[in-house]
């Protein structure tokens, strides 16, 4: 099982275009070793030529050019994507969609319903994508196993997530089972797995089980604190309140870092979705020094991760 990490940010990406923080600032100037992050997406494939899309970032388009595997040219027409499978309905992971909408057949799209929903009516990119190339829709049950031709050695859970719909959602305040779900990808011939969870709050037995059995955890690296964007001023929302684990200890409970050391000692684990301000990303930064002393990794755009 190949992934590629197309895109490393949280939404805004790094620089975000309208923010001064210093981690923005530095890799605008380019004056540091900040690297700029397109927002957060994963593709998964098994051979290399057809790879299932993790999310559909604002970003697809630029992600795409950085990967020319990702269009194998077996036609005039063609495309590498096979289908894109969605953890949520937030605007960062699903707008990306629309710059797809040149394709030829339906796009094979993959969520659970609540997503899907919220695709059709409040932010109605599925009627809207019926005008162009059309959506193929596929309903995830959660906790069942499932296939997405022609990737057939691959096979794909659904584990819901402790986490609010999207602020456009109109079951915002009320949230349902399925709003937001992390993934459990295993490659069949081996039976070795990866976690993908780019949001999480908190565990559940289920999430921590497959967590705990999985070669590789990619997780939510968003935030180093719970009060990060409070105490910079840039909102006044914990972490916590906006679906994230911060990776330090928050109000005496474990944070992400504590999280991930209670993991098997041979996983590799990888912060992904890091939020602009997040210290983490200028490799001169204790925060830096921290994670990695604790053999955590932090995705780049363009990481491969070979599982």
């Amino acid at each position: 099982m190949l992934i590629k990490v197309l895109g490393s940010g949280a939404g805004g990406g790094l620089p975000q275009w309208n923010c001064n923080c210093a981690n923005c600032s530095q890799a605008r100037a380019r004056t540091g070793p900040l690297k700029p992050r397109t927002q957060s997406s994963i593709a998964v494939s098994e051979n290399g030529d057809d790879w299932v899309l993790i999310n559909a970032s604002p970003d697809i388009l630029t992600q795409l050019r950085a990967h020319a595997e990702l269009q194998p040219a077996r036609a005039l027409r063609d495309s590498g994507i096979a289908a894109v499978m969605l953890c949520d309905a937030q605007i960062d992971h699903v707008t990306g969609l629309l710059m797809l909408r040149e394709r030829t057949t339906p796009l094979p799209l993959y969520a659970t319903q609540p997503v899907l929903d919220d695709l059709s009516s409040a932010l109605p990119l599925v009627p809207l994508l019926s005008h162009y190339c059309g959506v193929d829709q596929h309903a995830i049950a959660l906790g069942e196993p499932f296939t997405i031709a022609p990737l057939t050695g691959l096979r794909f859970t659904a584990i819901a997530i402790d986490s609010a719909p999207p602020p456009y959602s109109p079951h915002r305040g009320s949230p349902v089972t399925g709003d937001n779900v992390a993934f459990v990808i295993e490659d069949v011939a081996t039976s070795a797995t990866a976690f993908y969870a780019p949001g999480l709050v908190r565990t559940s037995p289920s999430i921590l089980a497959a967590m705990q059995s999985a070669r590789l955890v990619l997780v939510d690296g968003t935030f180093w604190t719970d009060t990060e964007m409070i105490d910079l001023g840039l909102s006044s929302k914990r972490a916590a309140e906006m679906g994230h684990l911060a990776q330090c200890i928050v109000n005496g409970e474990p944070g992400m870092i504590d999280l991930l050391d209670s993991l098997p000692s041979a996983t590799r684990k990888v912060l992904i979705h890091i939020n602009n301000t997040n210290p983490i990303l200028d490799l001169r930064s204790d925060a830096y020094a921290i994670v990695r002393a604790h053999g955590i990794d932090i995705a780049e755009d363009g990481m491969e991760l070979q599982v």
